[in-house]
């Protein structure tokens, strides 16, 4: 922990917490690596749950799909930290003045019914699968919070939580085989709809060719930071359709093929 990192977290906190549009850091203050990165989104999580944001509960993984990579420009997974205030239930109402610009992706959920530890790294796409126990639905809620978010950079955005804003979650399903459960998560269809009009569809197989592979992921880069992810945990997967930005009063629906669907409605007032 150094005063420069203080003072950038300091700086990202007071933004997001005043839904001030955020221009980024200065030359001085920018984290250097992606590394740095996460240094700092720890502070920036710290400082969060201080102002009053709830605990940790969990972890969303973006850039996993061709579709965000693409728009976003960067070719690797990018995790950013879920915290208990954004975590919402199906049917929900995002209020006005509380986002500067949110937008939603259609994502795969899951929760884990026992521990990844750093001392069994490292994970593969079969060894995370015994860990699943909940698998969701679920619409993230993002947050083009900044004057330009295209001029700042991976390590910027990273330490930022990767434009999370939220988590909205469907019905837990379980029983899941962990033999079958990445064919059987790849093979699902999701549709997002906003005022009932299609504006993605996608399936899972789109996530990294298989959605426990960014799961893996995020167990080794959790314990290379000699990071436990508890039981409890839950992780948004990433999306399977590019965002879509929202305007006051819109109506969104995601399904899931076997999971079911997830609502939330965009306040206008």
């Amino acid at each position: 922990m150094t005063p420069q990192l203080e003072e950038a977290a300091r700086r990202i906190v007071s933004a997001r917490t005043t839904h001030t549009p955020f221009a980024g850091l200065p030359a001085g203050l920018q984290p250097r690596s992606e590394a740095v990165g996460y240094d700092l989104q720890d502070m920036v999580r710290d400082q969060l749950i201080a102002a009053g944001q709830g605990r940790l509960v969990g972890y969303k993984i973006g850039c996993t799909t061709r579709v965000m990579q693409e728009y976003l420009g960067i070719d690797h997974p990018c995790a950013g930290n879920v915290l208990a205030r954004g975590l919402l239930r199906s049917g929900a109402v995002l209020p006005s003045g509380v986002y500067v610009r949110p937008g939603i992706e259609c994502e795969l959920a899951v929760e884990l019914w026992s521990d990844l530890t750093p001392a069994q790294a490292p994970f593969d796409a079969a060894k995370v699968a015994a860990a699943v126990g909940g698998v969701f639905a679920a619409i993230e809620v993002v947050d083009d919070r900044y004057v330009h978010w295209r001029s700042l950079d991976a390590p910027t955005l990273i330490a930022d939580d990767f434009f999370h804003a939220g988590l909205v979650l469907g019905r837990r399903q379980t029983g899941w085989p962990p033999v079958t459960l990445a064919a059987d998560l790849s093979g699902l269809a999701g549709i997002a709809w906003v005022n009932g009009q299609e504006v993605g569809r996608g399936r899972g197989a789109d996530i990294l060719g298989n959605p426990l592979e960014a799961l893996a992921w995020l167990a080794n880069h959790c314990a290379r930071r000699g990071v436990t992810m508890p039981r409890g945990t839950l992780v948004s997967l990433g999306s399977l359709i590019e965002t879509h930005w929202l305007e006051p009063g819109d109506v969104v629906d995601v399904e899931i093929e076997r999971l079911g669907p997830v609502k939330l409605t965009y306040s206008d007032r």
